[in-house]
C-alpha cells in the first residue's frame, strides 16, 4: 500500500502521515518504509545545523506501521498508545534517510493490541521496542 492507500486505514495526515509504503507478507509480518524528508517540521529545531529525528518521532513511525498490521479492525476507530515498553536507541538517524520498519503483532486482548518493532536505516537498527496502543 502507498500513502494515499493508507489514509483508508489510518486517521493520520499530512505532516504526521509517517509511512510512504506498507507491505504485509503471509506471516503477519509488516514491512513498512519511510523517507525522512529535509524539511520535516519535527527536524527544523531538533537540531539546527545538525538535524536528528526525535525518539519519540521514530517510535510514531513505528507504531503506524504496527497499526497496519490490524488494517481491518482500523475503519472508524482511532489508535491512541497505552504503552511503550523495553525501547532502545541504536544509531542516529537523519534527513535523507530511509527508515525501513519491521513489526509483529504480539497479541489482541479485547480492544488493546501488542506488537514489537524495529526501524533500520542501511541495516543498522535505529529504534527497537514493544508498543501497545487501544482501539477507541
Amino acid at each position: 500500500m502507498k500513502r494515499e492507500e493508507l489514509k483508508e486505514f489510518l486517521p493520520h495526515r499530512e505532516p504526521m502521515l509517517l509511512i510512504d509504503e506498507i507491505t504485509v507478507d503471509e506471516d503477519g509480518v509488516c514491512h513498512a518504509e519511510y523517507r525522512i524528508r529535509e524539511d520535516e517540521f519535527f527536524c527544523q529545531g531538533h537540531f539546527p545545523g545538525n538535524p536528528i529525528v526525535p525518539g519519540v518521532i521514530q517510535c510514531e513511525i513505528m507504531a503506524q506501521s504496527c497499526a497496519l498490521l490490524i488494517k481491518d479492525d482500523l475503519p472508524g476507530k482511532t489508535t491512541l498508545y497505552s504503552g511503550i515498553d523495553k525501547v532502545r536507541f541504536k544509531n542516529i538517524v537523519r534527513p535523507g534517510d530511509l527508515c525501513q520498519i519491521t513489526a509483529r503483532l504480539k497479541a489482541k486482548r479485547g480492544n488493546i493490541v501488542f506488537c514489537e518493532a524495529e526501524l533500520a536505516v542501511d541495516g543498522k537498527i535505529c529504534c527497537k521496542g514493544d508498543l501497545s496502543f487501544a482501539l477507541v
